[in-house]
């Protein structure tokens, strides 16, 4: 992916945040520029998590432990990002609410998205 692809890639991210702030409670973003730097937080968080433990744990991963992952990246993350408020219900609720949104609009590119498999 180039370089216009990524910026398109956290843009979206950062969009999809502040909505998750919106609909879910005990989940705040304090605005896009905090929006957007929690969601390369959290891109690096999960690469960082990839690296570690492999691909089927990442917050990127299927099933409940990909989830529960999902989950922790976003509790942890509040506390690298300023302007973030979780806590854990709100993360459980916040991760489950991305994929959701992520069915439809899903942020991971579609090539690398059949890469996985």
């Amino acid at each position: 992916m180039n370089f216009l692809g990524h910026v398109v890639r956290f843009i979206v991210s950062a969009i999809v945040l502040m909505i998750v702030g919106w609909i879910v409670p005990q989940f705040s973003v304090g605005g896009f520029w905090s929006a957007l730097l929690l969601a390369l937080v959290i891109a690096l968080l999960g690469w960082a998590i990839e690296g570690i433990f492999g691909k089927r744990v990442t917050p990127f991963g299927r099933g409940i432990v990909g989830f529960i992952v999902s989950a922790l990246v976003i509790y942890i993350a509040q506390f690298i990002v300023g302007g973030v408020s979780v806590t854990i219900l709100g993360a459980v609720l916040a991760a489950l609410v991305i994929g959701i949104i992520d069915l439809f609009i899903p942020v991971t590119p579609f090539n690398a998205a059949k890469d996985r498999k």
